[in-house]
């Protein structure tokens, strides 16, 4: 037999086995879903086109056989390199072990963050102090007509809107707030600086021009249940903020676009755990925060109860780190002595 007659011969063997494998690979790419099974007979199947592909181009390079099989090829290639679909086990890492390293990393630059805050807030105070016409920088006239009468600005919101309707509001806002915190260190840091300025400043400036009218009790009372929360929420942010811009400063041995992309990568979850909490805070600023019946005792015990949930979160002792340290240390302690014993 000659060697075209070979070759035709292997090509009306496997071309229904190629034509098969097509129409799994395209059943498989619909389904999302791939059973045990099914990922084992996609690698087999994977690891038999790469070799018929190396055959048909050194026998027939160009044809359309060939360039057919590429296409299948192809397919079944981005199907073995798909990103995984996240579980439950990878979900329970990322909140139990990755994010709790990402915040630690970040320590350093949210003290400095949570600095930046605090004196923001009293340069706020000291300004609408010294000179109270600056209040109508900060305030809407509304706002400031409230407190002119002796009410603040939050007295009777229930009255005007639904808690679950002002829940939804307040957490998208304080969701936007925080994104802008962290996007804005794109600019090499020098935006997250400013939002986090900003923001204290704002805070400071209205409790000083409350307590012009001897209203800053009555703010306190306000923030107290949800403010623990939100305003350390805004911080994280603009610490992962300026891990942005480092990340554009001093790429090191990468260049600028993968030293962002890593960073983004990198930061991107503790985003969304920030993104959660913050869900607390808006109902918490819904139905808690407006509600006069709340007593202030209440109030002060949920800031500082969902402060502590928040510092579990972010250490990774709500999803259970510590204990699973605790069942690392035998083996670890096993693995040292099996070592010593080399």
């Amino acid at each position: 037999m000659s060697r075209q007659s070979a070759t035709l011969a292997w090509l009306a063997a496997r071309a229904p086995q190629w034509r098969a494998m097509a129409a799994s690979a395209a059943d498989l790419r619909r389904r999302g879903y791939m059973p045990l099974e099914a990922a084992q007979r996609l690698l087999d199947g994977y690891r038999s086109l790469a070799r018929d592909l190396a055959t048909a181009r050194r026998e027939i390079p160009g044809a359309r056989a060939t360039l057919a099989l590429e296409s299948v090829y192809a397919s079944y290639h981005a199907l073995v390199n798909r990103a995984p679909r996240p579980t439950r086990a990878s979900l329970l890492r990322m909140f139990r072990d990755e994010i709790p390293a990402v915040f630690a990393s970040l320590r350093v630059p949210l003290a400095w963050v949570a600095l930046l805050m605090a004196v923001s807030a009293w340069a706020g105070w000291w300004l609408v102090s010294t000179y109270p016409g600056l209040e109508g920088l900060i305030a809407s006239p509304k706002m400031i007509e409230h407190v002119e009468r002796g009410e603040l600005w939050t007295d009777g919101l229930l009255n005007v809107t639904p808690s679950s309707v002002l829940s939804i509001r307040i957490l998208s806002n304080n969701i936007a707030v925080s994104i802008m915190a962290f996007c804005a260190g794109v600019f090499f840091g020098l935006g997250t600086f400013y939002m986090i300025a900003l923001n204290g400043l704002m805070l400071g400036a209205a409790f000083a021009f409350t307590h012009q009218y001897g209203l800053d009790g009555d703010l306190g009372r306000f923030v107290i249940a949800h403010g623990t929360v939100e305003l350390s929420v805004i911080c994280i942010a603009g610490a992962a903020g300026t891990a942005l811009g480092e990340s554009l400063i001093r790429p090191g041995e990468l260049t600028r676009v993968v030293s962002f992309q890593r960073a983004v990568a990198r930061l991107g979850k503790l985003l969304l755990l920030l993104a959660l909490l913050l869900v607390g805070c808006g109902f918490i600023e819904g139905y808690v925060s407006p509600n006069p019946t709340v007593p202030v005792a209440s109030r002060i015990v949920i800031g500082v109860a969902y402060w502590f949930v928040m510092v579990a979160a972010l250490t990774g002792r709500l999803f259970g780190a510590s204990r699973r340290r605790r069942s690392d240390a035998p083996l670890a302690a096993e693995a040292a002595v099996g070592l010593d014993d080399l």
